[in-house]
């Protein structure tokens, strides 16, 4: 019997002693896979399981498919060196492990509500691979009482054994914007619950081995469940909110940046910059609208708010179409060159983009769109259903309107005077991501406009 859902500091205090210990971790996402990268960078033997095999095949190819420094060296150098292994077989992922990290998606279906078979099945085949004294930890976010009726009951079932007498299970979420998963899970703070205080112990013991980040330690599962989704929830309202506010901005001439910057200097208030990037990759707060909903509780504001970041392609088409219309044009036959479809800078990361719903937008408007971004490959942006160019010179050549739609350095550093010259006559800029300078853009001969900017003056 392993000794994992007792642990304690001492027993995971050097390399030698972690090395006795495998770890699964079951779901290859942006967390799950630098999570594993983490516990093999201090010695622990990692297996990762991913049903889907393009995933398996590129981690396993030392392929980074997240574009980030850090994490790709990571996973080069223990794949290398045979700490790492990445698998589409559960059972083989499951074999002599002692510690199991579930870090599964929730998928969200077209009727925004939360798919849970395939966690159940993950579930079960965990159950049925699980050793006595294991730990368990759920890493992944969840409604309100899922850990405890669905997750722990599946297990128990599948296992034969009881939580918290054979097996210990903790609940203890990671989020993290995309580029920064490797800083959130070895800096921030985590809720963390348990079945019990030995596997609260255990689970602390567990992390605090990739870890500096304070514990913040929740009575129960089913609070710390709520706890976490609240934070998520609360984000994406104050998101909708500040580009509810930004399109005021534009409408009443004022620079939403310069008001965000004062209104923030106020203990009471924390606006958000008005953003496209991400906000359709955001849909945990479905998690909490169908739990509520199931108990006859309509979540209004919560609902709105994701409605409302849910469109934010539409505000970014209104504000090309007044540029175009400002140059005395229509986005109809218009060539608009869309720099960046990244969510975020320096990622090679498009799944959840609202960058795509903008070109899908423009173009069933009849504008002639072409798509750069130098994270991507031409053949990579066509596969994905974004027209491109073989360069970003030939995307900008004979553009009547640029938008940059990712804050990447490479963009930061054009010249717009060069720019302009290879535009047609006269050239809109639309800046979604506020690395343009709206007088400098003016001065060079642009119809400038910005999101959340009505700074413009033609």
């Amino acid at each position: 019997m392993t000794v994992a859902m007792a642990f304690k500091e001492s027993d995971l205090n050097s390399p030698e002693k972690r090395e006795k210990h495998k770890i699964s971790v079951i779901g290859c996402g942006r967390i799950g896979l630098a999570t594993a990268c983490l516990f093999s960078e201090v010695n622990f033997k990692v297996a990762c399981f991913s049903p889907d095999p393009y995933v398996i095949q590129q981690i396993n190819s030392a392929r980074n498919f997240f574009n980030r420094h850090e994490l790709g060296e990571m996973l080069k150098r223990n794949l290398s060196s045979g700490r790492l292994k990445a698998t589409t077989n559960s059972k083989e992922a499951l074999h002599e492990s002692d510690i199991i990290i579930l870090a599964a998606e929730i998928p969200i279906n077209g009727g925004k509500h939360p798919v849970y078979s395939s966690l159940e099945e993950m579930c079960r085949d965990i159950g049925l691979n699980l050793q006595p004294g294991s730990l368990i930890i759920v890493q992944s976010i969840m409604p309100p009482s899922i850990t405890e009726n669905l997750i722990i009951k599946t297990l128990e079932r599948s296992s034969g054994l009881e939580a918290g007498v054979d097996f210990g299970l903790a609940y203890s979420p990671v989020d993290a914007p995309i580029g920064a998963e490797i800083e959130y899970l070895k800096e921030r703070a985590r809720v963390i619950s348990a079945i019990n205080e030995q596997s609260l112990r255990a689970a602390e013991s567990l992390l605090q081995v990739i870890t500096r980040g304070e514990f913040i330690e929740v009575r129960d599962i089913k609070t710390a469940e709520a706890a976490v989704l609240f934070g998520e929830v609360y984000r994406d309202v104050a998101r909708a909110l500040s580009n509810e506010l930004a399109l005021l901005c534009e409408k009443m001439k004022i620079d939403y940046l310069a008001a965000q910057k004062a209104a923030n200097k106020q203990s009471s208030c924390h606006l958000f910059s008005p953003s496209l990037e991400g906000e359709k990759l955001s849909e945990t707060p479905y998690l909490l609208i169908s739990e509520a909903a199931d108990l006859g509780v309509k979540l209004r504001i919560i609902s709105l708010a994701r409605k409302l970041n849910n469109e934010a392609s539409r505000q970014a088409y209104s504000l090309i179409k007044d540029a175009m219309h400002s140059c005395e044009k229509t986005v109809k036959r218009s060539k608009i060159a869309v720099l960046g479809v990244s969510l975020f800078c320096g990622t090679k990361e498009a799944r959840g983009s609202q960058i795509l719903e903008l070109v899908r937008l423009l173009r069933k408007r009849g504008g002639r769109v072409s798509v750069f971004d130098p994270r991507f490959s031409a053949r990579d942006l066509s596969q994905m259903g974004f027209p491109s160019e073989k360069n970003l010179e030939k995307t900008v050549e004979r553009a009547d309107c640029l938008v940059f739609t990712t804050a990447c350095e490479e963009f930061k550093r054009l010249n717009l005077s060069r720019i302009r010259m290879l535009m047609r006559k006269p050239p809109a800029v639309v800046d979604l991501v506020h690395i343009v300078d709206p007088e400098r853009a003016e001065k060079e001969g642009f119809i400038y406009r910005g999101l959340g900017r009505g700074v413009w003056k033609r």
